[in-house]
């Protein structure tokens, strides 16, 4: 099921301006993966393109049992503005490559001291170290759960 609210009353509002049922639009439209082996898989696949520019710190935090906004968090910091970017494109690439998935927003790639990509299930957060240090997005997560990253890498 979607973790997104706004996507049931979707479907009732297309349902009463058809004045029909539309079977086509439901909860379960997929603005995700949906299920948790390939949330987990998308996960992966992010860890890894990140690794793949020399990301660094990767945390994964599955804020799923603590908030509906995503499954899992993947904190990633990247040391210089260029390094930000080139994290976030080669996340893009590999994830529309591997899993046919794309971003349903990007958020800070003008100023590409922190990017935000939101892929539903999972939340990708690029920083450099002082926006990682001030906003310590860890420590806000505290009382989730942290992935292994290990397990998670090719």
């Amino acid at each position: 099921m979607s973790n997104y609210p706004h996507t049931q009353s979707l479907s009732t509002e297309t349902s009463a301006i058809n004045s029909e049922p539309d079977e086509t639009l439901s909860t379960e439209t997929s603005l995700t993966n949906s299920g948790p082996d390939e949330t987990l898989e998308l996960t992966s696949t992010i860890v890894n393109a990140a690794l793949d520019r020399k990301g660094d710190n990767i945390v994964v935090i599955k804020v799923s049992e603590v908030s509906y906004l995503a499954d899992y968090f993947v904190i990633i910091t990247g040391y210089s503005h260029v390094q930000v970017r080139a994290i976030s494109q080669a996340i893009a690439e590999k994830v529309e490559q591997e899993r046919q998935v794309y971003p349903l927003g990007v958020e800070g790639q003008s100023e590409s001291s922190w990017i935000l990509m939101d892929y539903a299930d999972v939340i990708v957060h690029i920083l450099k170290p002082e926006e990682r240090d001030f906003y310590n997005l860890e420590a806000f997560w505290g009382h989730a759960e942290r992935i292994d990253t290990l397990s998670l890498i090719d």
